[in-house]
């Protein structure tokens, strides 16, 4: 048994001990998303853009557009400041996860 692999847990004064799975093991680790860049939620098309490098917008402004499965989905801004990077523009498809704006 590989002991990096051996997990313990004590209930009611006894030990119990588990082996830890290859996936458990290899997972990746927990990266807090960055408050600054806006990513897609989910695969779509962007079917507007409302703000260009070096907008600066209010929390709850218009960002853009997605539309995914039918449905247009307004991203609107988290917070107020400054937009520093525009990755999208108007129909361009986005993966889940892609970097949308990006704010300084």
């Amino acid at each position: 048994m590989n002991n990096e692999n051996l997990g313990k847990l004590i209930l009611d004064d006894t030990v119990y001990e588990t082996q830890l799975t290859k996936k458990f093991v290899a997972r990746k680790k927990y990266v807090p998303k960055d408050p600054k860049k806006v990513t897609a939620f989910i695969p779509g098309v962007i079917r507007e853009v409302y703000v260009k490098i070096g907008d600066n917008v209010k929390a709850g402004d218009k960002l853009l557009v997605l539309e995914a499965m039918k449905m247009r989905n307004t991203i609107t801004s988290p917070m107020s400041g400054k937009i520093r990077y525009v990755a999208v523009s108007t129909g361009k498809s986005v993966a889940k996860d892609e970097l949308l704006i990006e704010f300084e």
